[in-house]
């Protein structure tokens, strides 16, 4: 026998094993992903063999979380699990109840765990949002420390009111006078950050040098924060996303875009130009003005060392993505409903009227106070936060089997994903009208009062133990930052501008929301 011919010899049982191999796991995974385990009584949308659900959800990684309304309305159940080949079982659930039993109920059983960590430690490192157990107890009680009424009240008021001040006089009075069309969310990305930035001026003192002055013109970070946040959101539905990304980098010749190599080195860059000026200005953590970072500096881990610089770092990134782009997202979502329905906007104007007059808007106390009177445009931001919740879902592992109160039986290793952008559009929970946008559902119409739902019904914030910490600094700028812009600003979607949902950890807005300004005063006239 010659060599071609032992070679192709050789060459033929290969492909007649890779072949079989392929056909056994074909026939023993006919509509799921390789190797899943299985869970009979939990329904799920079949798939294709072997690969199971992932062609379907790498075609909707764009909409994903629109995708996943469409399953649970396709399975009519509030519970599915999702089965794709080299990515570890998901149970997903939208049921309020499921929802609770895991973040509060059962919490001890669930934790981020080694995936969630891996998934966003380039972004997140160790800090409060990537942690678990007593490392991340730890860094909550040093940050809740900050999150207090006489600080919302004489101090972050006046921020909020500088930044609208700074977008007003250099963005909106501009495009308005010009009638120049605008990309409201990009602003509103601007104004959080600004925002943050000025915050922690207070709470992380970044603004002893560090400016970011990010609404006067593009922040070079602010980029790189968003790619990094792409990327982190794809490698949870995608396998091979890094390795897709390495091809892409070494095969961009022109360097017409950034490597996330690249933009990890910007926002670290950033953050430890922040940590070095701080520790040359530390305070004693007695001091009654110390500051987040002051806290971490004096505070100890849980193995008696100190914060080292990269656990600064992490501390600073993961406050920035819960102060600048929830808020930013939310904003850019109530001014699309708003400009999408006149009437909300003539009831949000006829309130703002009742309650902020021009002495108020220079007059922060009087601002805070006022704000918390304004019962109509609360209700508009939480039904907002129904249909367009900052953070649309959110994961855990599961340490131990587990069986939920609508039956379902998790086991130990699992993943388990909630998702509130689905949960608020489920009839089953909110109603026949829940996909509609109407705030008067939050108002109570025996005395006017808001209504106060489940935190598990509603989980814009989470909940549990891990309830978002900024929950009422949240809603406090969102209030304050739609009054004022509706006193002053009629915004009108530009005309053939549509605005779709682009997917991150954030839902935002893929190509930004075109409007364009006209001053109320001008529009009187």
């Amino acid at each position: 026998m010659s060599y071609l011919e032992t070679k192709t010899g050789v060459f033929s049982i290969a492909a007649a094993t890779v072949a079989s191999a392929i056909a056994f796991l074909a026939y023993k995974y006919p509509d799921c992903g390789a190797f899943d385990t299985p869970h009979e009584s939990i329904p799920y949308r079949k798939g294709v063999p072997i690969l199971g659900n992932l062609p379907r959800i790498a075609a909707n990684v764009d909409r994903y979380h629109e995708y996943v309304v469409e399953v649970y309305e396709e399975l009519n159940s509030l519970t599915f699990r999702s089965t794709q080949i080299l990515i570890p079982n998901i149970i997903n659930t939208c049921d309020p109840r499921n929802i609770e039993h895991i973040l509060k109920t059962n919490f001890e059983n669930y934790e981020k765990g080694e995936h969630f960590s891996a998934m966003l430690h380039d972004l997140l490192g160790e800090g409060i949002f990537n942690s678990d157990g007593e490392a991340w107890r730890v860094q909550r009680k040093v940050a809740s420390r900050i999150f207090h009424v006489k600080n919302f009240r004489d101090r972050f008021t006046s921020v909020f009111l500088d930044e609208i001040n700074i977008a007003s006089k250099h963005i909106f009075d501009q495009a308005a006078d010009s009638n120049t069309v605008i990309d409201f969310q990009d602003i509103m990305y601007r104004f959080t950050i600004d925002s943050f930035a000025q915050l922690y001026y207070y709470i992380l003192r970044l603004g002893f040098s560090v400016q970011l002055n990010s609404l006067l013109g593009k922040a070079d970070f602010a980029q790189s924060f968003d790619a990094i946040q792409m990327h982190a959101f794809r490698r949870f539905l995608v396998p091979f996303v890094d390795t897709i990304e390495g091809i892409k980098h070494y095969t961009n010749y022109w360097g017409k875009t950034k490597s996330i190599k690249q933009h990890l080195e910007n926002i670290n860059t950033f953050a430890n130009n922040i940590i070095q000026e701080r520790k040359n200005n530390t305070r004693s953590h007695e001091d009654p003005n110390a500051d987040l970072l002051d806290r971490f500096l004096h505070s100890k881990k849980l193995n008696g060392s100190s914060y080292s610089d990269q656990d600064l770092r992490d501390a600073i990134l993961n406050f920035m993505v819960a102060g600048r782009d929830t808020t930013a997202v939310s904003l850019s979502w109530t001014f699309y409903n708003v400009m999408m329905h006149p009437r909300v906007e003539e009831k949000i104007l006829k309130e703002v009227r009742q309650y902020i007059s021009d002495d108020i808007e220079s007059d922060p106390v009087g601002l805070y106070e006022v704000v918390q009177k304004m019962t109509y445009t609360h209700a508009v931001f939480y039904e907002v936060l129904r249909l367009y919740p900052s953070v649309p879902g959110n994961q855990k592992g599961a340490l131990a089997d587990d069986i939920w109160p609508d039956g379902t039986h998790v086991k130990k290793g699992d993943q388990v994903s909630w998702q509130s952008f689905a949960e608020g559009r489920m009839t089953s929970i909110w109603g026949e009208d829940a996909k509609e946008f109407k705030p008067e559902r939050w108002i109570d119409p025996a005395d006017g009062s808001l209504i106060r739902v489940s935190p598990f019904k509603w989980s814009a914030f989470n909940a549990g133990p891990r309830v978002c910490l900024g929950q009422n600094l949240a809603i406090l700028e969102a209030v304050i930052a739609i009054s004022i812009l509706i006193k002053r600003y009629k915004f009108t979607r530009a005309p053939g501008h549509q605005v779709v949902i682009l997917n991150l950890l954030t839902i935002a807005m893929k190509d930004g929301m075109k409007v364009t300004v006209e001053k109320r005063d001008t529009i009187l006239k």
